[in-house]
């Protein structure tokens, strides 16, 4: 099969995108100024761009493609295009976070859904399990509003009965949601540690290691953007109380109230709440948190039990440990669907021409962000 003959400039000028072009800049972080100064144009052109109210002149393509970083095609109309607006999509951290870094979040994953979108041309992958859940949509009053209760009744219907979660973000995965985990490392957008959406044609929860390595908040993260998923699908982002929502869904889902208390501590004993936190998967503080809540601690014991946990993680005594030590809390539900695409002659270069993307780009998205030879001593 013979490949398509490549668009000039002047092809894509008359068949171009607006869209793209706002989200290879969010991607970039750029702002409308500092793209129009290289391209000798202003801030109200590509502003125009944009909107789709004029296209840019031919010449400015490859001006436009080398400053983002992107394919000239890439800016053509014709693919698919998922459009998310902030309030779409729940963060992790969205007290610290900036609009241009939601922005780019925001961009990020659009993209990553019509990643998504190209794969399933190729591999069928499992299908959405999430009660309520319809092609972008959250049936209402499908799930408690309470955050225990809609813990509760998830755990229920994924069989997961009461007990530890071994593998969170592989029994994620199972049932259909995307996760995928990026290191956005750029220092402008290293507070953004999660994210997730339910406005698409499959929930998506984006998940970054950078901000702390640490497999146990990795995991509570995890279950908190579950949370959203669950309790606010028909609600905007960026109400506080929906994080504290999203907070309590995630404690009781890894560790159910009813089940955890009988074996908590009745005093602090570290030693018993390490092996609780090897066993649950979730962090020492958060079963200290636990043992207030239910009333085995009083503000001020559980105060001096923070300060103390902090000066044993300071002396090394508890460690930190890294999600890549930990198989099946690292997302592979995209990349192994590439890998079995491979098997029938579908490459990461074919899924980038379908998507007008570097093949880097592809690369990023699934995870493979250092793309150097590693070297083996033998």
């Amino acid at each position: 099969m013979k490949s398509p003959k490549p668009l000039s400039d002047q092809d894509i000028a008359k068949a171009f995108d607006g869209d793209r072009l706002r989200q290879a800049r969010q991607l970039a972080l750029r702002t409308k100024q500092s793209l129009a100064d290289p391209l000798g144009v202003s801030p109200a052109a590509i502003g125009q761009y944009e909107s789709g109210a004029t296209p840019p002149r031919a010449e400015l393509i490859p001006l436009l493609a080398h400053e983002l970083d992107v394919p000239r095609e890439f800016f053509a109309a014709g693919r698919p295009l998922a459009r998310l607006e902030t309030d779409d999509a729940f963060f992790r951290s969205l007290r610290s976070t900036t609009a241009k870094q939601r922005a780019k979040a925001v961009s990020y994953t659009e993209q990553l859904w019509e990643l998504v979108h190209v794969i399933e041309k190729h591999v069928r992958l499992p299908a959405v399990n999430l009660p309520g859940f319809v092609s972008g949509e959250n049936k209402p009053d499908v799930f408690p509003r309470d955050p225990i209760a809609a813990a509760r009744a998830l755990r229920k219907a994924w069989g997961l009965g009461t007990d530890p979660i071994p593998h969170l973000v592989r029994t994620i995965e199972n049932q259909g949601i995307v996760t995928v985990l990026v290191p956005l490392v750029e220092e402008e957008v290293a507070r953004i540690d999660a994210f997730s959406t339910m406005s698409l044609s499959r929930p998506i929860i984006v998940l970054s290691p950078d901000r702390a390595n640490d497999v146990y908040r990795h995991r509570f993260t995890a279950a908190h953007e579950l949370g959203h998923l669950v309790l606010h699908g028909d609600r905007p982002g960026g109400d506080p109380a929906l994080e504290r929502e999203a907070d309590r869904f995630a404690a009781e889902f890894l560790t159910p109230g009813l089940i955890v208390q009988n074996l908590l501590p009745r005093r602090v004993d570290f030693r018993k709440l390490n092996q609780l936190s090897e066993q649950w998967g979730v962090s020492i503080k958060s079963l200290i948190y636990r043992c207030r809540e239910v009333g085995l601690l009083s503000d001020a014991t559980a105060r001096r039990a923070y300060i103390r946990l902090n000066q044993l993680t300071e002396q090394g005594v508890v460690a930190t440990q890294s999600v890549y030590q930990f198989v099946g809390e690292v997302p592979s539900l995209l990349r192994r669907a590439v890998e079995l695409a491979e098997a029938h002659d579908v490459t990461i270069r074919s899924l980038a021409q379908e998507l007008a993307w570097k093949p880097s780009q592809v690369r990023r998205m699934l995870g493979d962000a250092d793309e150097r030879p590693t070297l083996k001593l033998l």
